[in-house]
This record gives C-alpha cells, structure tokens and sequence, in this order.
C-alpha cells in the first residue's frame, strides 16, 4: 500500500475537512496521487470562509472539539477509533497526538490538531493542495472523484447535487457551542471531576469542570432559555434540525425536565464542597486546547442571540463573569439520500465517477465522517489500481456504517423527498445483534443486569476479529 505510483492519475477529493483529509490521506497512503481541493483561503480582498469555519486549517473542528467515547469495549464509537486506527488513519492519529483532558472521552487541542493534519497531508509527496472553490459539478475530465465538501458545502456544489440527484431537500440546521476563557470561570463554586470518576485516554479522572445549580437556579436559567431572543434565518426556516446536535433552548422547550436528563444530568458527579447535597442540575465544562485556557460547554449547542447568550449563560453558577473566547451559533447542514443514491462503494448510481464521504452520506459526528472518508479514499485507490474492494463485514462499525448510509431506512417506491433516512452516529443498534452471554470467561454466572454491557465486548471484539479479517 506505500509504493508511490505518480504515474497514475490523480483522483481529486474536493473538501479539506476531517473526511476529505482522510480520503486525501488513504488514497496518497495506497501509492495515488491525489489533488485536494479546499474552498477556505486567504484573497488579497480577506480571507474566504464558510459561515462556522474560523481558520484555512485542513480538518478543522468547528462545533465540540471532542471525538467522544474511546473505550473500544463498551461504547460502538470508541469501537470505531479502534477501527480506524487499524487502517491508519490521519485522523486519529493526528488526535492521538494532540489530545486534551476528557474523561473517558478522546478530546483534542482543535488547534493542534488542524494543524498536525494540514501539515502531513502538505508534506506528503502524492497529495497536491489546491486553494479553490469547485462551483458545480467537477470537470467531466476528473474520472475519479471523492466529495467530502461536509455541512457546508458551498451553494453551487449543493444546488448541482440536488438537481443530479432529483431529490427535494439536502438540508438541515447545526448547532455551535461556546467556549469560555478559564480565568474567568469561578472556582470557588465549580469542581473539577470527570463523571463516574473515570479515567480518559490520558489517565485524568477529573478533567470536565463541573458548574452546580439548584431546583430554583434550574427553573430560572430554562425559563431564560426558552425566552430569550433566538436567531432565525427565514431563508432556511422549513430545514429541520437534527437531534443529535440541538439547539439547547429548543431542548428546553421540548420539556421542563429535559436538560437535567440530557447535558445538564447530575448523576456520577458530587460536589466536594457539599457532598451530602445532591445538585439539581450540573453544567459541565471540557477543556478545549492544550494549555488548558479555553474550555467549552459540554452540550450546549445554542441559536440564541449572542446579546443574549452572555447573559443567559451567567446565570450558571460559576460563570457570573464569564468571558468568552467564542459564542455559540447556528448553521446549515447538508446530507443527501444516500440509501436511494449511493452504491455499497459510495458511489453515486448516476454518476458512478463520484464518490460521496462525510457528513454528506447522512453519518453524524467527526469520528463517522472520517471514518467514511477513510472508505471513500480506499475505495477510489483501490478503483484506480485496478483492484476490487469490498466493504468491510457489516459486523464491523466501519461496515455498519456502510449498511446505514447505502442501505438504511428508506423503501425503493419512496417518492423522492419523502424519505425516513436521517443522519445517524455509530451505535450498536447499527450492527448484527448477538446474544447476551449468560456467563463469563471465567465460567461464571453474569448478573442480569451485566449482560447487555457484555454483549458489547462480544460484539466489539467480533468486530475486530472480522476487520483483522478483512484486512488480510
């Protein structure tokens, strides 16, 4: 897979985020050259951004800078980086590397990070980085493409899509949490402790900041919530959001009690200045870059408007003189019909010349986009070597993926636009069930209420075999 091969043709990705980096990555690992193409730049007009994007950083992380869960044995995404880090991934290593405090999750310096990725992707001898934006459909001359442009593909390329694939809508609304400078969070109220006590991929096991509300301070702030002044884009107000990445006002308005079993949940956490007081309600923080100065509000996707949000958001105990380094905002999204347009190859049916990775495929969260990056690039290479490459066993995370976004939700006599599939993260509901062991290795009985976590490593340490499989 390293024999460098620059008389072939390049194969064009166009889109420098997590998935389009991995893709560029994959393919120039498997011996092809490879053109990246990436439409944030700097002009002698200023520089050209997407409405989220801050930097022209390759792989940049706009909304948490967290990769979640890396515990391979119990949690399906955690299983993925294990996954990905089989097949050499750009991207996880690049996080292996910059990693930050985070519990049990794998969290990232975003900075750091960005800047690890751009830096191997320039100085890899098969990867060209070209500065530009594609206005359309790529060149009829470009017979291999990967598009991994992501939520916010620029208007040209998501109106040619939409009329190539005779689907009614590609949209749908994103949301972005703040992030707090640590000077100004007050101490004396919070606590640092990571929920359970668990430890992280660093050994911490206290790296979240833990903020503690009463019942009274809990009502008040969601009564803020729900009545402060809310950005609204009329161009885009019939796009639904996705559940995975709320607003968190339009949690609140979903129900009272909602945020205390959602980011705001107090369980697994005690505060020591009170031990024997339970909280209401707890905010937690996550450190967001390596020096630990800029953290960020765990769950705290947010539309309001950013007059509002600083006053809102001081009302958390803790946080009365917060300043932040970045308010939260809203942005659109955009995935495709990917069950009705894709084949087994991400290929697109009617125009098999272009592959489909990212959050374009209808998969959510940075882990799931790379990792259909890290397929798409090795199924373009493999394409252009001549080779036959099948997707990975569907027992795998990576093959479920496949299965969900080529496969999933959605009956052949659908009329177009009216369709079920939703974009969705990696869960062990996407992989083949197993049976709940009864007893353990060690021959002895499992409680009942044990099993269905053993039933993940069962299928976790499944996946791993089939994809050591699959690699042989």
């Amino acid at each position: 897979m390293n024999t460098k091969t620059s008389s072939l043709a390049p194969i064009h990705v166009i889109g420098g985020g997590l998935a389009g980096s991995e893709a560029a990555w994959q393919i120039a690992s498997a011996g092809v050259p490879v053109i990246l193409h990436e439409m944030r730049r700097d002009e002698p007009s200023g520089p050209v951004r997407t409405e989220a994007h801050h930097t022209d950083g390759l792989a940049e992380m706009v909304c948490s800078n967290s990769f979640r869960s890396d515990d391979w044995q119990f949690n399906a995404v955690g299983l993925l980086h294990a996954e990905m880090r089989k097949l050499d991934s750009l991207i996880l290593s690049a996080a292996d590397q910059h990693q930050v405090p985070a519990g049990g999750a794998l969290a990232v310096d975003r900075d750091g990070f960005s800047a690890e990725v751009t830096r191997r992707l320039e100085a890899h001898p098969l990867v060209s980085i070209v500065r530009e934006e594609i206005a359309g459909l790529p060149p009829e001359d470009w017979d291999n493409v990967v598009v991994a442009t992501g939520p916010l593909t620029s208007p040209a390329l998501a109106q040619a899509i939409l009329e190539l694939s005779g689907e009614g809508q590609l949209s749908f609304f994103d949301a972005i949490a703040p992030i707090i400078h640590l000077e100004s969070i007050n101490m004396d109220v919070a606590w640092r402790q990571s929920r359970y006590d668990k430890e992280g991929p660093g050994g911490d096991a206290a790296a979240y900041i833990n903020l503690p509300m009463d019942k009274a301070q809990y009502e008040a702030f969601v009564d803020a919530l729900i009545e402060g002044p809310k950005a609204e884009f009329k161009e885009w107000e019939h796009v639904p959001y996705f559940d995975g990445c709320l607003p968190i006002e339009v949690m609140a308005e979903r129900g009272r009690e909602t945020l205390r079993h959602g980011p705001m949940k107090p369980v697994g956490l005690t505060n020591p200045r009170d031990p024997l007081v339970k909280s209401y309600a707890i905010v937690q923080l996550r450190q967001d870059n390596a020096l630990g100065t800029l953290w960020n509000m765990v769950g705290f996707q947010t539309k309001l408007k950013h007059g509002a949000q600083a006053e809102v958001f001081r009302m958390i105990p803790g946080l009365e003189n917060a300043q932040f380094a970045r308010l939260g905002g809203l942005h659109r999204n955009t995935f495709i019909n990917s069950p009705r347009l894709l084949d087994r190859s991400l290929r697109m049916k009617v125009a098999p010349r272009l592959r489909f990775a990212g959050q374009m495929t209808g998969v959510e969260g940075y882990v799931e986009s790379a990792a259909t990056g890290l397929l798409a690039g090795r199924f373009a290479a493999a394409e252009r070597l001549g080779r036959t490459l099948d997707a990975p066993p569907p027992t795998t995370a990576l093959g479920a993926l496949v299965d969900h976004v080529t496969g999933g939700h959605i009956a052949a006599d659908v009329e177009p636009g009216k369709t079920s599939f939703q974009p969705m993260n990696i869960n062990y509901g996407l992989l083949p069930p197993m049976e709940a062991p009864k007893t353990g290795e060690d021959g002895v009985k499992i409680p009942l209420k044990e099993r269905g976590r053993a039933k993940k490593r069962l299928m976790s340490l499944r996946a791993l075999a089939d994809l050591d499989a699959w690699i042989a």
